[in-house]
């Protein structure tokens, strides 16, 4: 933050926002989350959650064309983040108890129901980034649960289907010439491409070796839009170049290999698919954000995790490794088994 402006309003912010980060961690690793299997406990905090996104169309904080935020003097909170969190909980317990019923389209259709409420009110604030890691948070877990093939193929299908009808009828103007900007890049480079031309231009400039921390122009002379946010591995790739990538990569490898060892040795369903689910939401996240800033996806208002400017999801992505740690504590001596019963039914 501090080598991408002359200011230091972003870094100074960030310091408290990472300091309060870490704090929620060894906060949320001290229980051992035995309460998050009980119905009453997801139910409240999914209609929690719901109550709130509800809320903010009413007193929430307009910036950037979306409300999404509510204001909190010098802060701003997004609640869009913490929701993730409990869709996965929510998720976690529904498939747990319906492991070995995955295959009835019933359990797809009303999981899908949970995610899709999310998805409208995350939605029409607008918010598209928000909205695709949650469906993909959801879509990840319907495939660790075991969908059949045939179901799948049906997914697919009603996707398109409702992506059609969003085109025609849900997104903005702005949205569709994002989507079209992105097909054919360099039609409108000084108008709705110029966020990802900017964006590919600043990874490419950054060469193997980059430019050297603190001598990014294209963040540091404001070529490069949200530099802080949205395009933050942009101005991060200028500045370390190919290297710098591959280390970044390198640490984010880690971090999903430990998740998916905590998924993998899980006491029982509902801990595996948590820490699944978990996994799934940082490197939806990570996809997301690399992608639009290379031009592989279109553009959409992403954060990548432990990077990007903001307090919202650094809580969040806290509280979820926290969550995990806590759940640490009961693992098994060796890896889960899908063809194992003696757990089915412990939740």
């Amino acid at each position: 933050m501090r080598s991408f402006s002359e200011s230091n309003a972003f870094f100074d912010k960030q310091i408290i926002w990472i300091v309060l980060a870490v704090i929620v961690f060894f906060i949320a690793s001290i229980p051992s989350y035995q309460f998050l299997r009980r119905t009453q406990v997801i139910v409240l905090l999914y209609g929690g959650i719901i109550f709130v996104l509800g809320l903010i169309f009413v007193v929430g904080t307009v910036s950037k064309g979306a409300q999404s935020w509510f204001g909190l003097g010098i802060f701003a909170v997004q609640p869009s983040e913490p929701a993730k969190l409990i869709l996965i909980a929510l998720l976690s317990k529904y498939f747990a108890r319906r492991h070995i019923e995955i295959a009835h389209i019933r359990h797809i259709l009303v999981s899908g129901v949970y995610a899709l409420v999310l998805c409208g009110l995350v939605f029409f604030q607008p918010d598209f980034g928000s909205t695709v890691i949650i469906a993909s948070i959801w879509l990840g877990l319907v495939l660790v649960a075991g969908i059949s093939w045939k179901h799948l193929a049906a997914l697919i299908i009603s996707a398109t289907l409702i992506a059609g009808g969003l085109w025609q009828y849900g997104l903005e103007d702005y949205q569709k010439q994002r989507v079209l900007t992105f097909i054919h890049p360099l039609t409108d480079i000084q108008g709705a491409g110029y966020n990802a031309y900017q964006s590919t231009v600043a990874v490419g400039s950054g060469e193997f070796f980059g430019k050297g921390i603190g001598y990014g122009t294209q963040s540091k002379l404001q070529f490069l839009p949200e530099y802080e946010t949205d395009f933050i591995f942009a101005a991060y790739a200028e500045e370390w170049g190919f290297v710098g990538v591959l280390i970044l990569f390198g640490l984010f490898s880690v971090v999903m290999v430990r998740i998916l060892g905590l998924a993998l040795y899980a006491e029982d369903n509902f801990n595996s698919l948590f820490a699944a689910g978990v996994a799934v939401f940082f490197l939806a996240q990570i996809i997301v954000h690399v992608g639009m800033n290379i031009g592989l996806l279109p553009i959409t208002g992403t954060t990548i995790p432990f990077m990007s400017y903001g307090g919202s999801h650094l809580l969040t992505e806290f509280a979820a490794l926290g969550v995990l740690m806590g759940m640490r504590r009961r693992v098994r001596s060796r890896p889960y088994a899908r063809d194992e019963t003696e757990f089915i039914g412990v939740i």
